[in-house]
């Protein structure tokens, strides 16, 4: 019998019958331009140390970090954000470390700004590194919260300390109010008015961010991988609150905005893509890199169609640059 064809003028598969096709009518686009990879840097000599929770990623002392931020670079990723794991006997309740010229940060930046000029580098903003207790912040007297005015003040001298010694852009991830307006004042002040700010606008408080804490010891310090930052991280209820606070920070001058974690927030990262004409960032953080790790070491998940649709998905909602832990591999 001949063969009978439905009345369907409008038939959307023609536009992926092959891979050409296909690929001729892609949207959206993941390439290694568009993703910053995260390192850590340890002070000494020795050979890097690896970390469990995040397969495949290791502290590194400055000369493997200058050999690894070399590699990246010759693989086309876009940036480095660096961060620090301060020694437990350096670490204080008023993180007096994070302002020492000659610290580990400080050398980190210096050493690799001589020698990759052109790869953009970022920097935390932040006291966890540096706080025995392992907050963002310096916490009231009463040790129960943490103190907003009394850590902006410390984290303006903590932003034109890294400026000075390089960087390209400083990123606050302390989620204090008011921050994004007192960073740039002092930068400007201080003459670093082309050092740029990324914030973390809209960082949650989320239960992703345990291997990250063991990679740069604030676990330890505090005893927990979950401690409890809600009184300053956003609500993972709440759309609009997180929203007005980024947009507060595009007001006092931040020139990239960041949605943290990346996966479970596509909501609020294509609701800021719809609210601002700023560069967006989003961070695929430590948690959603291990679940895709760990799930394609059981074989539950091929690691790279997971890690690729994981990605592909963050920049189709609207990031123009994503933090990712897999920027190596891609």
């Amino acid at each position: 019998m001949p063969k009978v064809l439905l009345s369907i003028p409008i038939r959307s598969r023609r536009l992926r019958r092959t891979s050409g096709i296909r690929r001729l009518f892609t949207e959206t686009a993941v390439s290694p331009s568009h993703l910053v990879a995260p390192l850590f840097v340890i002070d000494g000599q020795g050979k890097p140390e690896s970390i469990p929770s995040l397969p495949g990623h290791f502290r590194f002392p400055i000369p493997s970090l200058i050999r690894e931020a070399q590699r990246l670079s010759r693989r086309g990723v876009g940036g480095i954000a660096i961060f620090p794991f301060i020694p437990q006997r350096l670490r204080t309740p008023n993180a007096k470390e994070a302002l020492n010229p000659r610290g580990l940060i400080v050398r980190a930046i210096q050493s690799l700004k001589k020698e990759l000029t052109d790869l953009p580098l970022f920097t935390d903003v932040a006291l966890d590194p540096y706080t025995s207790h392992g907050h963002d912040g310096l916490l009231h007297r009463s040790g129960k919260d943490v103190d907003n005015d009394s850590t902006v003040r410390l984290l303006l001298k903590q932003a034109v300390l890294l400026a000075d010694a390089g960087a390209d852009f400083v990123a606050p991830s302390d989620m204090m109010d008011g921050r994004i307006g007192y960073i740039r004042q002092a930068l400007d002040q201080a003459g670093f008015t082309e050092t740029g700010i990324l914030s973390y606008a809209a960082k949650f408080a989320s239960s992703l961010y345990g291997p990250f804490r063991d990679a740069v010891g604030s676990a330890q310090s505090a005893g927990t991988h979950s401690l409890d930052k809600r009184g300053y991280q956003g609500d993972p209820a709440n759309r609009r609150a997180i929203l007005k606070d980024a947009l507060l920070d595009e007001k006092e001058g931040a020139d990239v905005l960041m949605v943290k974690p990346a996966g479970p927030y596509l909501d609020i990262l294509r609701d800021l893509r719809e609210s601002t004409r700023l560069p967006l960032a989003a961070y695929q953080v430590s948690g959603e890199y291990a679940q895709i790790y760990a799930a394609a070491q059981k074989g539950w998940v091929d690691l790279r169609k997971a890690r690729d649709e994981s990605l592909l998905s963050i920049r189709r909602a609207g990031a123009d640059i994503i933090f990712t832990y897999f920027a190596k591999d891609m």
